[in-house]
């Protein structure tokens, strides 16, 4: 399965329009990433996962992992997060800026050759 072959099974349209959106800004920020569907989610790899996405009830998840979440904690502070995932509500704007940064530092702190 490809990442648009998820993004196509979702039945909400909204949620797809957010998640081809998403899909757009990862592979923009870190194009040289490989593409794959690893733990049932949208995943970008370069020798090993970089970040997934995957959609959720109420909110997009976002999941680069605790060193990332670490590093923008101070950006993240509207944000739900974990040890490696970011919680954005889909009732709120979704901050593509902000994933397409976090998405280029996990890529350069996480990229194996």
């Amino acid at each position: 399965m490809t990442i648009t072959d998820f993004i196509n099974l979702q039945s909400d349209p909204k949620i797809k329009e957010i998640l081809n959106d998403v899909y757009k800004t990862i592979r923009e920020a870190i194009p040289d990433a490989e593409e794959c569907i690893s733990w049932n989610m949208p995943t970008f790899r370069k020798g090993k996962n970089i970040i997934h996405f995957a959609p959720a009830k109420k909110h997009l998840g976002i999941y680069p992992g605790p060193d990332a979440i670490e590093a923008f904690a101070g950006r993240l502070t509207d944000f739900n997060t974990s040890k490696g995932a970011i919680q954005f509500p889909y009732n709120k704007e979704i901050p593509y800026e902000l994933i397409t940064e976090i998405a280029k530092w996990s890529y350069e702190q996480n990229a194996v050759e």
